[in-house]
């Protein structure tokens, strides 16, 4: 036990120097850091033990692919402030790893895309949570990076006729406007309709709320099996400084309200597929949401 903390503090001053944290923050391993702006990063040990400098992406060699010329929706967040139940300020927004190791495989498989945000502002990402020695990411994040920073408005797409599929990247910042936005209900629904590929994973899954938004219509995927990033491992975080207080509302109870039966009770890197809702657990999933999800959108398009 006692060499075990001492491989972790040795980890955790390693990481200090080598990603430029003051000595007070490695001091402070278990508290999310306050930023001169007031918001909260998560903890050094969040960051030593929960990030990495590459992801787990590995190219698939794929038998069919799609031909056609209708792009991947991506719908991500524009805001990536959390308020927790303290009122403190989660620095948030789509985690990377999570948004583009499924977009890699999508890439790989033929297909492009578009990206939206609620207001049309740029993309937010998790940017601690960055990988910055993939030079895969770093080569597919440079090729939609003006999309990124202009991407489309939601309620200026009036049909999904055009898409072949939506992703909704997970991260936090999935729970703060995108499950009460009534633009993206109206696509979820259409989407739900078409049994359009919809793909998801970790508090990505939130977004799915949106279909609730819209008036006169019920909530889309009661009924569906899904895998989410679980309720339990989000409250146990505030305790190492991941997140820098309780959640403000929970995502797992929330979709089980709603008639979602939630598969997981921990992350492993799960997949799940119940019709055209295609989730993940986490970033863990990534690679294998990515490895399970380009098939069946390929597929989807050639019947």
């Amino acid at each position: 036990h006692i060499d075990y903390c001492f491989r972790i503090h040795s980890q955790l001053l390693t990481n200090s120097i080598t990603m430029g944290l003051s000595y007070s923050k490695w001091f402070h391993p278990l508290t999310a850091q306050k930023t001169e702006d007031g918001t909260y990063d998560p903890s050094p040990f969040t960051l030593a033990l929960g990030t990495s400098a590459k992801s787990t992406y590995v190219a698939q060699t794929h038998e069919a692919k799609y031909t056609g010329t209708k792009p991947i929706l991506v719908v991500c967040t524009d805001d990536g402030l959390l308020k927790m139940k303290n009122d403190k300020v989660f620095n948030t927004g789509n985690h990377p790893i999570e948004m583009f190791v499924p977009m890699l495989h999508f890439r790989d498989a033929g297909f492009t895309f578009d990206i939206a945000t609620i207001s049309g502002g740029p993309v937010v990402l998790e940017m601690w949570a960055y990988p910055t020695a993939d030079e895969d990411v770093k080569s597919l994040n440079e090729s939609v990076q003006s999309m990124m920073e202009k991407p489309k408005k939601l309620e200026e797409i009036k049909s999904l006729d055009d898409y072949a599929a939506i992703f909704i990247p997970g991260g936090h910042g999935a729970m703060v406007n995108l499950p009460e936005s009534v633009d993206l209900g109206r696509l979820l629904h259409e989407a739900h309709e078409k049994s359009l590929p919809t793909v998801t994973l970790c508090h990505g899954p939130a977004a799915l709320l949106a279909s609730k938004a819209v008036e006169e219509k019920e909530f889309a995927y009661g009924g569906y099996k899904s895998v989410c990033f679980t309720d339990k491992t989000d409250g146990m975080t505030p305790s190492f400084g991941y997140l820098p207080g309780p959640m403000p509302w929970k995502c797992q109870e929330a979709l089980e309200k709603q008639g979602i039966e939630i598969m997981n009770t921990t992350e492993t890197g799960a997949t799940n597929v119940d019709r055209e809702l295609i989730t993940g657990d986490s970033p863990n999933a990534a690679q294998n949401l990515g490895v399970v999800a380009a098939p069946i959108l390929v597929k989807f398009h050639a019947e």
